[in-house]
């Protein structure tokens, strides 16, 4: 996907709407349908990137639904049918129905529509007050997946002919979907299920210590704590960080601001330059070639001024594929130099894209005075584990072959950890003892999808 298309994914947060007549309002349709046809599968993968808007995900899910399968490779409609799964049961459940209707006010008839229908009304952790709150969108949903006459004569007899096997879930939930004297309005929607940005928990109140391990034990680090103790834990939670992450076979030139600024003061001090420097650890073991080249510094520690635009310069002159600014923002030598230097390297013939690393303190800070260069692409991170997904948003502006099987690899990587996380609330939230399964559900029924 390209650069673009992933940006709009984050900021265009219009919501998707089926009124009660007329058509779906979908007032971004084409480029979703192009990003689709033009690969399916990285269209499906992209779904889980980090920042991407719930509306959009929502878009994501209504395309992924719409399209027909028919001749995709069995590689390919694996990938699919897992991403439509996880979206499924991953977002709000109100975003869904909405899906869900706008699939039936389509009339599309697909097999995995039908799979997509059971899995939310039968596999849902909260499939029982999805129901209770939402019954007519529910049946209706129900009826439009499996043909009116079939859903009907499911209830009818109890479980279908090949259906017996299908446990708890499918005898509690059918019979649920037609119990209208119970009423809808008691109950709420219950929220997500899941986070599909995998979002780790955060302080609520935000200290130099407690923004992430690596990142706090590089600020005791520079704080003067013992080497001998500190600086095997920083290589052990540097493994963590990158635990899992792909090798990027390629080069990243970082410009690292090591001003004065960067130092901090009182409570803060040295909090923004361990995420600065927690980012090169990652870098340095992700990227096989990583070109650092730091900007200010006085004997190793923070100090001078800041000098981005010449850093970027001398970043360019080493040939790399994308340059990183890694920086809290303050640029106090010659204001403006960075925004003007990169306005001008496209019409210099220098196409290598440059991207921007905030580094703050926190959620909170006030970054009205610490854009250098606005026009630059952007990301703030201020948690150690912020630090996966920059990598990605950092590699997804090259373009080339390397950094396009990266980002393949680390949304696969991504979507396995989804899938675990989904089945571990699903598990937590089943009673003792039932069983059933939706999927099993869907392919007892693809006999009844149109």
């Amino acid at each position: 996907m390209t650069v673009q298309f992933v940006r709009h994914l984050q900021r265009h947060d219009t919501a998707l709407r089926v009124p009660r007549a007329g058509a779906v309002v979908w007032d971004d349709e084409a480029v979703h349908a192009e990003a689709y046809a033009a690969d399916p599968q990285r269209f499906a993968l992209t779904a889980l990137t980090p920042g991407v808007l719930a509306p959009q995900r929502a878009r994501m899910l209504l395309q992924l639904l719409l399209a027909s399968r028919a001749g995709t490779p069995d590689t390919v409609r694996d990938t699919l049918a897992r991403v439509t799964r996880v979206l499924a049961l991953g977002l709000a459940p109100a975003d869904v129905l909405t899906v869900l209707l706008a699939v039936r006010r389509r009339r599309a008839n697909h097999k995995h529509v039908t799979r997509t229908v059971l899995t939310v009304l039968l596999e849902h952790p909260h499939a029982a007050e999805l129901v209770r709150a939402r019954r007519g969108i529910a049946q209706d949903c129900f009826e439009h997946a499996l043909g009116r006459a079939t859903a009907r004569g499911v209830l009818s007899r109890g479980a279908l002919p090949r259906g017996a096997f299908l446990g708890d879930a499918w005898s509690r939930g059918v019979p649920a979907l037609y119990r209208h004297r119970e009423g809808t309005a008691l109950v709420p929607l219950p929220p997500a299920a899941g986070d599909l940005d995998l979002t780790s928990a955060r302080p609520e109140t935000v200290t130099a210590t407690n923004r992430g391990d690596l990142a706090a034990t590089l600020v005791h680090l520079r704080r003067g704590g013992p080497s001998d103790e500190l600086l095997p834990a920083v290589a052990r939670y540097t493994d963590e960080v990158v635990a899992g992450l792909p090798r990027y076979d390629g080069t990243v030139a970082l410009v690292l601001d090591d001003s004065a600024s960067m130092r901090g003061y009182g409570e803060r001090a040295w909090a923004v330059a361990s995420q600065v420097a927690a980012l090169r650890r990652v870098l340095d073991r992700v990227c096989a070639r990583l070109v650092v080249v730091p900007v200010g510094g006085v004997n190793g520690r923070p100090g001078g001024a800041t000098d981005l635009a010449t850093g970027v310069l001398d970043a360019l002159a080493t040939g790399p594929d994308v340059v990183a600014v890694a920086s809290d923002g303050y640029e106090n030598v010659h204001p403006g130099d960075l925004a003007r230097v990169t306005a001008t390297l496209p019409r210099a013939g220098v196409h290598t894209p440059v991207v921007f690393c905030q580094a703050t303190f926190g959620r909170a800070d006030d970054l009205t005075l610490r854009r250098p260069a606005p026009l630059l692409p952007q990301r703030a991170f201020w948690h150690s584990d912020d630090l996966a997904p920059l990598v990605l948003w950092l590699l997804s502006h090259v373009d080339g072959a390397a950094a396009d099987a990266w980002i393949g690899a680390e949304l696969r990587r991504r979507l396995a950890l989804v899938e675990s996380s989904l089945a571990a609330s699903a598990a937590a939230a089943v009673p003792a003892g039932s069983a059933g399964s939706a999927a099993s559900a869907g392919s007892a029924l693809e006999g009844g999808s149109r």
